[in-house]
């Protein structure tokens, strides 16, 4: 590959840096964090866990380190108001699971796109084990009332596979002090598993013949954390993408990415599709692998993507879908009906958008078909407010001869602040 025109560097990983907040706070000790994403996901989660006691800075915007003086696993307190997650998924469902090893009352809820999301998927292994739940909107929606207290161990048969879902169960185990499995049909992402693990507790995981188990054992303390947060591998994902579709060439070069193997499916996929990506520079921090991530301009065939793949490359699939866009064939992504309960129901979303600026493409149940074109896109993209559709069609709008424009651009702060800023730096290079 040749020598890259551009260098990015991507903000911290979003998964990692919800995970990295709550468990600084159930620590004994200060943990020292730097490398955590400054957007609004994050920044719920920090709200959240201030209401319940702890003293976390502000998020510094350039990385920079802050330090949080840990609580304990037993010493959170309850809130005087309810907890408010914003769009954030993930901090609602992982903080159900912390919760429940609570014996106070809290009320969780979120923005208007939040409170339509499915939250029994969590609460119904959790009140297995022992926590109740009062829902005050319709069924199985935020706000919702968690009393959690004296749990029960439990040995879950999740029906999918779901980082959010394991990561709940095993960090009610956490703070309940009991233990958690968690058997899911396909490996999920394992940031929960690795971060615990790396921190003195005894987490172990391994494959069956049906799938892969996750198991907690109850510990009387955690460790506080050294962490310097990995760059984000979705948010690399739209400038690999970007340089992937650069018909002028050149390359992009995006150093200290995260590349935990539940998140990088997408390369292999590129791979397939003719796109290969160099990763150099290893290293581990807190048992999480790191890379710097090297891309190039690729004349990219079609791909079929579905079944084992798709827990690995769930937030990937916008951008791949409008890589598919540009290749030379039809693509099909199936085993993707997750997609349907993000943010939006993306597959719904990516078929509207891609047809809306003229690209051939088909919704299914639980997936899309996406028929590749040269010829010049144009239009509006309604993204309903999610953030990876937004950026998807962003980098597609960037490509040369295209017009493409999305009705809410401000959407990618939640985890990318100044997103905009730098797909037209990186454009700017990549397509002179």
């Amino acid at each position: 590959m040749s020598r890259p025109r551009l260098e990015v560097v991507v903000p911290g990983d979003k998964s990692l840096t919800h995970r990295a907040l709550m468990l600084s706070v159930l620590a004994d000790g200060e943990s020292r964090l730097s490398g955590l994403l400054a957007a609004d996901d994050p920044r719920s989660t920090a709200t959240v866990l201030r209401a319940l006691g702890a003293t976390i800075p502000a998020l510094p915007d350039d990385g920079g380190e802050i330090r949080v003086r840990g609580l304990g696993l037993h010493g959170l307190r309850a809130p005087a108001t309810e907890l408010d997650c914003g769009n954030s998924g993930t901090t609602v469902r992982l903080m159900l699971g912390v919760l429940a090893g609570f014996d106070f009352d809290a009320t969780l809820t979120g923005d208007d796109s939040l409170r339509s999301r499915p939250m029994r998927r969590v609460t119904g292994p959790l009140a297995r084990m022992g926590a109740g739940f009062s829902e005050l909107g319709p069924p199985g929606r935020l706000p919702i009332t968690i009393r959690g207290g004296r749990l029960r161990p439990i040995r879950y048969e999740s029906p999918t596979a779901s980082a959010q879902v394991k990561s709940a169960i095993l960090l009610a185990g956490l703070t309940g002090g009991v233990e958690a499995s968690v058997h899911e049909p396909a490996r999920s992402r394992d940031h929960t598993e690795r971060m615990l693990r790396a921190l003195g507790i005894g987490v172990t995981t391994h494959e069956t013949r049906d799938g892969f188990v996750a198991q907690l054992r109850p510990a009387e303390r955690l460790e506080p954390l050294a962490f310097r947060v990995p760059g984000d591998f979705s948010s690399a994902a739209f400038f690999i993408a970007l340089a992937a579709l650069a018909p002028a060439g050149g390359g992009v070069r995006l150093p200290g990415v995260g590349v935990n193997p539940g998140r990088v499916a997408m390369l292999r996929v590129l791979e397939r599709m003719g796109a290969p990506i160099e990763l150099t520079e290893p290293e581990e921090r807190i048992g999480e692998p790191v890379a710097t991530l090297r891309a190039g301009a690729a004349a990219l065939g079609p791909v079929e993507v579905g079944g084992a793949d798709v827990p690995a490359l769930v937030d990937e699939i916008p951008v791949l879908a409008i890589m598919a866009s540009r290749a030379a064939g039809t693509s099909r992504f199936t085993g993707a009906r997750e997609l349907r309960v993000k943010e939006t129901d993306r597959i719904a979303a990516i078929v509207h958008g891609l047809r809306a600026v003229g690209v051939d493409a088909e919704e299914l149940e639980d997936g899309l078909v996406v028929r590749g074109t040269d010829r010049p896109l144009r239009g509006e993209v309604v993204t309903h407010g999610d953030h990876r559709i937004a950026m998807a069609f962003g980098v597609l709008g960037a490509l040369p001869g295209n017009d493409i424009r999305v009705d809410d651009p401000a959407c990618v702060a939640v985890s990318f602040p100044g997103f905009w800023e730098a797909l037209a730096r990186a454009a700017d290079a990549l397509l002179a």
